[in-house]
């Protein structure tokens, strides 16, 4: 299945400059979804990975798929303040400013658990990288990265150049 095809472009949104790709024509057409989570299965060893994790927003929608799909447990990976408990916080640089992510430093139980962490983009990286790190000091093993969209150009590959990662589609 091409994923190009169905990928909507906005340009100009979240700001002048930015040409946004949208996941959400996927999540529309049951034959997509099914082919992302066959091809995250298949590319990724399943068996081999405990948890899912998803980053806010539209990653929580591709590690519940996965988690479902697989019989794994999935948590949340969420911008400050979004989520109780105690948690860990992580600051990183974004494409046009900065932000931040937590994790509940109990999501992780037990310790050394492998994690397939999951967001709809990988760009500068810097998100992905603030969350594999956010899943290592919460006890976890981070078993890959997956992403339905890259934006190669941007070179995000190598800020997470530590880890293993997969992107559905490419540009």
């Amino acid at each position: 299945m091409n994923l190009k095809e169905i990928i909507t472009e906005y340009p100009d949104f979240p700001k002048e400059g930015i040409l946004f790709r949208d996941i959400s024509p996927i999540l529309k057409n049951p034959d997509a979804i099914e082919f992302v989570a066959s091809e995250f299965g298949r590319r990724f060893d399943m068996s081999q990975v405990d948890m899912v994790a998803g980053i806010e927003s539209r990653g929580f929608i591709i590690s519940t798929l996965l988690g479902s799909r697989y019989g794994k447990g999935t948590l949340m990976i969420r911008k400050p303040g979004k989520l109780p408990g105690d948690t860990a916080s992580m600051a990183y640089q974004l494409e046009y400013g900065q932000s931040s992510l937590e994790i509940q430093r109990d999501a992780i139980t037990p310790r050394g658990q492998r994690i397939l962490v999951c967001d709809d983009l990988l760009a500068t990286g810097g998100t992905a990288n603030a969350a594999a790190k956010l899943v290592e000091e919460a006890g976890g093993t981070v078993a890959g990265l997956a992403f339905a969209i890259e934006l190669s150009e941007i070179k995000g590959c190598n800020a997470i150049s530590e880890y293993r990662y997969e992107s559905l589609v490419r540009y």
